[in-house]
């Protein structure tokens, strides 16, 4: 392999996007060779890693440690992308041809990427808002949530892909991810359980706790756990957590050597920052670790990464923490399986107690009311059979009597007449048969009531029958005491199982004892726990089988109880069905009666809408008769107020003619409101039993101010002047039109509401208008 074979595949691939694209990402390589005057040390690195790259595979074998020491002392940004590659072997990857094609699909990660993608370096010109960096990083991430479908898309995997795609072009970053997930643990770092990511968060807590113990306690002191921290260091590789150069230096030695640099880093940080992370708080801590820490790095990330190597790092213990780990998950897991088991075996059991609780209070309703009721039958059944019995011997002697009767009669009858001794009279025969008659009558009686003895015991036979014979109440207090002992039994079984939940509580808190301070124990104390781990994981396992064995044969009694419940529910459902069906057919039978009585009153309800329709029309049109009649009398006084106007204008009025003026229109006034008292008394006893309508009541009245105003005619007979009437025009005749809402309001002259016609009189001499 030679180096301008990897230059020329290099340009190869730049060649293959579209040219805008091969001009941004070609620029980022090139940007730096343009410029002039390199020193010397420049100059001999440029010369050293091209030799390293043309002779790639000879020198990584023979010059190990010096190919770490100079990635140790960082890649020069213009071989940063081909050094990459060689570093993962992602050069010549077949699922490089297949990048196009997956371009092409549709990835149900879309939504997610887009959403992240403006949050991925958002200070970087690079990846500026609708940039070229955007969408080939949309491209890449898409392409790998095709490819990978278990893992998809994961936040913080962007800010990988945006680093690669800042050193080479879309299709190599594909690769070199690609081979980033597989080979460097990314892959289960990602994955929706993010186990491995678990697995970092312990191995790095112990380094913690082995190396700097006081700042261990001190985090465990303030709950400040180290996912709280650390976990984007794992995911991101420092790319989120410090400045872009040193990450990217950092990423360098990750090429190589993996994910141990980020252990290292992660450590030496906190090394380096111990005196002050003790003395602040949680909410100080997390404000440090993301703001002052970048900040002191912006210097140069030399002095972490110097840190950094001297910072113990024991491969074999991490080897073995990692064992530990998943010792600890796997049992975790076994033993939230068996307590989730038994907590579904606890709620089946309460459910099954439930059921079984209900179904023996059901029963023991149902017997009890079955004795009770078989208790009263038999009562009944007792007291008819004594009254049998007495209208028996009452027959029995009827009969008896009637016998003797006959046979009397018959002997009578067939007697010859012994002499001397005179026949029976007439009148004793008489007598004779109406006593037989009676005697017949008794008998009659007797059979009747007879018949209803026997119709009662009949019906009481009947009604027993309906009723659960000594067979079937013995049967239901064998199935009430199958099920007593069956709820019994899952009562026990449920102690039991409750007793192994807390003991297998109380062994995993003393598990989580044990296994709190296995790190400092000697191997002989480890081994002690492991074998009590075994003792433990074959105790679980044991009352997995005890528990399965008592679920089979719950199980089985429960299926044998339900087969005899559902037959004596079946047998109770056909006799209810019956009764239902009759209930059925009487309850139609009385619908139809008063769908019947329904249609009545509808149409009684019609009839009497029709009648009061027509007496509202009928009241409404003696109203509009009254209402004109108002209306002429509204009109002849007006028509008299506008003569009086004429008379005051045209000056033809003095005063005496001026007092038999106001007389004249008093008495027209008097006689106006006796017509409308008329017309009133006419209206009301039309509208006796109506709601009042609106009408006019025509009010003749004075208000005073300072002085009353008296009649014309005492006026005249003081000698008063029309000047002397004039000084007492305060006081006005007005006539007022109101509405009327009522029948009975009659004396309403007083009520000044606002509303109707008003006409005012001024007194005679006055010039003042009328106002309507």
């Amino acid at each position: 392999m030679s180096l301008s074979w990897l230059l020329e595949t290099d340009s190869k691939s730049l060649r293959s996007v579209n040219g805008s694209r091969r001009n941004s990402v070609s620029s980022l390589v090139s940007s730096s060779s343009a410029s002039s005057n390199l020193s010397h040390l420049e100059e001999d690195s440029w010369i050293l890693w091209g030799r390293i790259v043309n002779e790639w595979e000879d020198f990584r074998k023979k010059n190990e440690k010096q190919l770490k020491d100079l990635v140790r002392k960082g890649i020069p940004h213009h071989f940063r992308a081909i050094v990459w590659q060689l570093l993962c072997n992602a050069q010549n990857m077949p699922i490089k041809d297949q990048y196009s094609e997956l371009l092409k699909m549709t990835s149900p990660c879309e939504k997610l990427i887009r959403r992240d993608i403006a949050r991925t370096y958002p200070e970087h010109d690079f990846f500026k808002e609708d940039s070229l960096g955007q969408e080939v990083l949309f491209n890449v991430m898409k392409a790998y949530s095709l490819v990978d479908r278990e893992v998809g898309y994961c936040q913080g995997s962007a800010f990988i892909v945006g680093l690669l795609l800042m050193q080479m072009p879309e299709e190599e970053a594909f690769c070199v991810f690609v081979k980033l997930m597989q080979d460097y643990r990314l892959r289960e770092l990602f994955k929706p359980t993010m186990a491995e990511l678990g697995l970092c968060m312990y191995q790095f807590e112990y380094m913690i706790q082995e190396l700097l113990p006081d700042l261990h306690i001190h985090f465990q002191a303030q709950s400040f756990h180290t996912s709280m921290y650390a976990s984007s260091w794992f995911l991101t590789i420092f790319l989120t957590s410090f400045p872009l150069p040193v990450a990217t230096r950092i990423f360098d030695i990750f090429m190589l050597e993996g994910l141990e640099i980020v252990f290292r880093v992660g450590l030496a940080i906190l090394q380096m920052n111990q005196a002050e992370l003790i003395q602040l708080d949680m909410e100080g801590m997390l404000q440090y670790f993301q703001r002052v820490i970048p900040h002191q790095l912006e210097s140069g990330p030399d002095r972490v990464i110097l840190a950094a190597y001297n910072v113990k790092y024991n491969t074999k213990k991490m080897k073995k923490l990692e064992k530990e780990y998943t010792t600890i998950k796997t049992k975790e897991m076994e033993e939230q399986v068996e307590i989730k088991r038994l907590r579904t075996e606890n709620r089946l059991l309460k459910q099954r107690i439930d059921t079984l609780e209900k179904e023996s209070a059901s029963l023991a309703d149902r017997l009890i009311q079955g004795q009770v009721t078989r208790a009263q039958e038999a009562e009944e059944t007792y007291l008819v059979m004594r009254e049998l019995a007495t209208v028996r011997q009452q027959s029995e002697e009827a009969t008896a009597q009637l016998e003797l009767a006959q046979s009397t009669i018959r002997d009578l009858q067939q007697r010859p007449l012994l002499r001397g001794i005179p026949r029976y009279t007439e009148e004793s025969i008489l007598q004779l048969e109406r006593e037989l008659v009676q005697a017949r009558l008794k008998e009659a009686e007797s059979q009747c009531a007879l018949k209803e003895m026997q119709d009662k015991i009949l019906d009481i036979e009947k009604r027993n029958t309906s009723l659960p014979d000594d067979t079937n109440v013995v049967r239901l207090q064998e199935e009430l005491i199958a099920v007593k002992l069956r709820e019994a039994e899952a009562v026990m079984g449920l102690k039991e199982l409750r007793q192994q939940v807390r003991d297998l509580e109380e062994h995993w808190q003393r598990h989580l004892a044990r296994t709190a301070g296995r790190w400092k124990d000697n191997p002989r104390k480890n081994a002690v726990s492991e074998l009590q781990d075994e003792l433990m994981s074959v105790r679980l396992r044991e009352a997995e089988a005890q528990a399965e064995l008592r679920e089979t044969r719950q199980r089985m009694m429960e299926l044998e109880t339900q087969n005899q419940i559902h037959s004596n529910q079946l047998r109770r459902a056909e006799q209810e069905g019956r009764g239902f069906q009759e209930r059925m057919t009487v309850l139609t039978a009385q619908n139809k009666g008063l769908h019947v009585q329904l249609q009545e009153i509808k149409r009684k309800q019609a009839e009497i809408e029709c009648k009061n329709k027509e007496e509202v029309m009928a009241v409404r049109l003696r109203e509009a008769d009254n209402i004109a009649a108002m209306a002429e009398l509204q009109q002849q006084i007006s028509e008299l107020e506008i003569q009086k106007e004429e008379g005051k204008v045209q000056g033809q009025l003095n005063n005496t003619d001026s007092s038999q003026y106001i007389r004249d229109l008093k008495d027209q006034i008097a006689e106006l409101k006796h017509e409308i008292r008329c017309l009133k008394g006419q209206r009301g006893s039309s509208m006796s039993n109506q709601p009042a309508f609106d009408g006019i009541h025509i009010v003749n009245h004075y208000i005073p101010d300072d002085e009353s105003y008296h009649s014309s005619d005492e006026d005249t007979s003081l000698g008063k002047t029309p000047s002397h009437l004039d000084h007492q025009h305060s006081s006005i005749s007005r006539i007022r039109l109101h509405p009327s809402l009522g029948l009975g309001d009659t004396d309403s002259e007083g009520d000044d509401d606002g509303h109707g016609l008003v006409l005012s009189v001024p007194p005679i001499g006055t010039h003042k208008h009328t106002t309507v």
